[in-house]
């Protein structure tokens, strides 16, 4: 049985230092692999033709890049592309390409499946499968068809990112670093139902992306109703944990909330939230419920939205309506799942 190689794809520079050593090569040669593997986006050590060939045909032994295009994808009427990844082990996860004018976003996934639970959300509904590596979370980017015109990511695909927070602030490193892919952290924003342990406090710190915390209630109780999370992780600690922190200047904190006919939509949860936010930078974003089978939520209506926008920014609290995409495709927010593709293909 052929012994099976290890990714170069997600190693960080450090990490290729201890590659090129282990070949021979001089620590200088870590950057160019860096560039090959980031900027020029190659898929075989072949290709690294800087590189000695003796200590090519070395790594070629012991490495492989492991790049891996999308095996399908999926198109809607709005633009939106919903591409599959293959996670290995029969496994997939999938990312969402959103085009825009002047703005063209993919958002990404950390994991196979979610351990969250969110009531209304696929892929909590799924369940856990795995953590995505480094590599297999920066392949969703460099490997992707519109790789080059994308200006902005967003972590709200599959997965909770802050409980694969090694890999996810490892794969955040290679995005913005200069060896990397030189993204601007402001070009990246995380999201987190509030896994308020040593996971959101490990990003606050490392990381100078904006962070973006699933909210959906202001109230603990109904909250916990919607999100299991809630009760190990109750929204008033995840919020006095980010007043800690300082978000008036170019790091961005925002809550997503989800809106729900009848059971998160009244004036008295526009009160409560503005009084939970107060004295906080930052930005509510509503969102449209995307019906999902077997639950029973309904989405509010267009007007009420505006009412309960226009009664937060009222209050001082800067509230805006997210535009929903890629809802015919099964790609808008809380759609995402490969539970089926597993099944259909043997997992």
């Amino acid at each position: 049985m052929e012994e099976q190689k290890t990714s170069l794809l997600g190693m960080t520079l450090e990490e290729l230092r201890r590659v090129a050593a282990s070949v021979g090569l001089p620590p200088y040669a870590a950057r160019q692999m860096a560039d090959w593997l980031y900027k020029k986006r190659i898929t075989s050590v072949a290709e690294m033709t800087n590189v000695a060939l003796r200590a090519r045909e070395a790594l070629a032994e012991r490495y492989e890049v492991g790049a891996a295009h999308p095996v399908d994808a999926a198109r809607s009427a709005d633009g939106t592309v919903k591409y599959l990844f293959s996670a290995g082990d029969k496994r997939f996860v999938e990312a969402v390409y959103i085009p825009a004018e002047g703005r063209d976003t993919l958002c990404v996934s950390s994991q196979v499946g979610c351990r969250m639970a969110c009531r209304f959300c696929m892929t909590g509904r799924q369940g856990f499968g795995a953590n995505l590596t480094a590599g297999e979370i920066v392949n969703q980017i460099l490997h992707l068809p519109e790789s080059e015109s994308l200006s902005n990511l967003v972590f709200m695909g599959m997965g909770e990112p802050m409980d694969n927070v090694d890999e996810v602030l490892r794969a955040l490193e290679i995005l913005t670093s200069d060896y990397g892919c030189g993204l601007s952290p402001r070009r990246i924003t995380v999201s987190t139902v509030g896994v308020a342990g040593d996971g959101l406090r490990r990003f606050l710190r490392e990381s100078e992306c904006h962070l973006a915390v699933s909210l959906h209630s202001p109230f603990a109780e109904e909250r916990a109703r919607l999100m299991p999370a809630e009760r190990a992780c109750p929204a008033a600690e995840v919020v006095a944990l980010l007043r800690e922190h300082d978000f008036s200047h170019r790091r961005r904190v925002s809550f997503e909330y989800i809106m729900f006919e009848g059971v998160n939509d009244t004036m008295r949860h526009v009160k409560a939230l503005a009084a939970l936010l107060r004295g906080l930078p930052c930005r509510v974003n509503l969102i449209r419920f995307h019906a999902i089978p077997g639950v029973e939520l309904r989405s509010c209506s267009a007007e009420q939205m505006l009412r309960f926008r226009d009664a937060l920014n009222a209050r001082g609290v800067v509230c805006t309506i997210r535009a929903s995409r890629g809802e015919d495709i099964q790609a808008a927010c809380g759609m995402l799942s490969t539970k089926k593709i597993m099944a259909a293909r043997g997992e």
